[in-house]
Formats: structure tokens, sequence, C-alpha cells
């Protein structure tokens, strides 16, 4: 079995992909998870997320002793950048990076996401403005279920993959009530404080791993962020696949079969990736 560590999005479970992980084990890999990034007191979600790639390297850590091999690090959006960072950080520990629609973010664009985040007017441009208002309780898991059906980015999931959403993004609390596992103040708290500080961080720790990058076609998020930086790091291992920013759920088979082919061809590589 070949290791994956993989990270999961803002907002989602590591659960929530559970159909993926599947199909991920089918093909040869053994895939741990951490389960929620954010919620830890211990690893409090800052500027720049310091915290949670200290959380990421915690997880790592004993996994990879334990194989006695580094692991391939394969994060989804939020989990890309975290991913990234910790591999950088702690080279001993990552043996190739997959940024599942984690365009990153360079030049221009983190020179003005730092500036909102001073000013607070990322309060107003970041995803976060739509995250602070999000439903969070549901009297059953038929109603949450058909709650997420009725919009239209859900919508295009597949099956299973809402399935595990509900069966694993929801929680009982006190009063009976369905409600989001992930909360939607640590979801708006981790859009609100992106990291902008990839470039000079990657000049201090130059990657010894190589970098792919798998985005969706219909990706929002990369028409946005741009991919500059992400071209340089990856040194043009890119592949797209049909889909929005949220692929992974709405096609989790092709996906899996995506991750395969370009962990492969990490494999192949034997120069040292140096950003």
């Amino acid at each position: 079995m070949r290791p994956l560590i993989f990270a999961h999005a803002n907002s989602f479970t590591a659960g929530t992909y559970d159909y993926l992980f599947a199909q991920l084990r089918a093909r040869g890999f053994a895939v741990h998870a951490l389960p929620r990034f954010g919620h830890d007191p211990a690893y409090p979600v800052t500027d720049n997320w310091p915290h949670l790639v200290q959380q990421l390297k915690d997880f790592a850590q004993p996994l990879v002793a334990q194989w006695g091999q580094p692991a391939y690090f394969v994060g989804h959006s939020l989990g890309g950048f975290v991913s990234l960072m910790t591999a950088a950080q702690n080279p001993e520990l990552a043996r190739g990076v997959l940024l599942l629609d984690s365009p990153l973010l360079g030049g221009w664009r983190a020179t003005s996401v730092q500036a909102a985040k001073r000013s607070r007017l990322v309060n107003i441009f970041s995803p976060g403005k739509v995250s602070r208002k999000r439903r969070t309780r549901w009297g059953s898991a038929q109603e949450a279920l058909e709650h997420f059906q009725r919009k239209p980015s859900f919508a295009r999931w597949h099956p299973q993959i809402l399935q595990d959403y509900i069966r694993h993004g929801l929680h009982q609390d006190a009063q009976g009530q369905l409600t989001l596992w992930f909360t939607r103040e640590e979801e708006t708290a981790i859009y609100n404080s992106l990291p902008h500080n990839l470039s000079p961080l990657l000049r201090r720790h130059p990657l010894r791993c190589p970098v792919a990058f798998i985005g969706g076609r219909q990706s929002r998020e990369m028409r946005q962020v741009g991919m500059e930086m992400t071209q340089r790091v990856t040194r043009g291992r890119i592949m797209v696949l049909d889909g929005s920013h949220l692929f992974p759920m709405e096609h989790p088979i092709t996906t899996a079969a995506a991750i395969e082919a370009s962990l492969l061809n990490l494999d192949s590589i034997t120069d040292a990736q140096v950003f």
C-alpha cells in the first residue's frame, strides 16, 4: 500500500470524502486523513494558518514513522495550502504534494489579500461573507439532505458523497437538532486568514519534493486567484478535469484515477523540486 495523507477543504470534514477514499484504497493507497481542521484549541485558526500546518505535521509524523517512508500529501483547497506548507517546512515527511484545486496565491494578489486583511475589508471580499450566514441546524438527516439537494452546487455532487457529507458533517446537539460539525465561525475564520505569505515561506523553506496540481475546468477559484505561482511551483505539472472547485465531490471516481496518475508521475521525478 502506498501511504497517502489527505487534507480536506474548508467546511468539509474528512468523512465527506469517504467514497473517494474507498476508490483510492482500491487503487492501492493507504489513505489517512485528519478529521477536521480548525476546531482543536491546541491548533487555533490564526493569520496564514501556522497552527493548522502544525496540526497536519503532528498528525503525519507518527504515521510516517510507522510506515518507515515519507507519504504523499494530497490536499483539496484549504488542504492543498496546508499540505504544501507542511511539506516545505518538514521535507522528511513528504514524498510529493498534490494540490486539488488549490491555486497558490502569490504576486500582487497576495499583496492585495494582505492589505485587505489589515484594513478588515477581507470581511467583504472573502467567501467568509457567505459562510458567516450559513444555515447550521436541521430537524433530521432527511431534512438536511433535501436542503442540500436543492442547492445547485450540492446537486452536482455524487449521491454517495452527499450522503457521506450528511453522515459525517452533521452531529446532534443538546436539543436533538442536527448541526454542522464544521462550524460556520471556524469556516469564516479560515477564509479570512488565507495565507498571503507563500512566496517568502517557500524562499525560506524550498520544496524538496515534486508538486502537481489537478483543477476543475469550471473552477471559479482558479480564475480568481490565477495560476502563475502554481505554474512555477508545479513546473507545469497541471491537469484539468471537468467540474467546479468541488470536482472531487462531483466526480470521485474520475478524481481517484487522476490522483493515481499524478502521483505515479511524481514518483518518476528524480530531481528536487525547488521554488
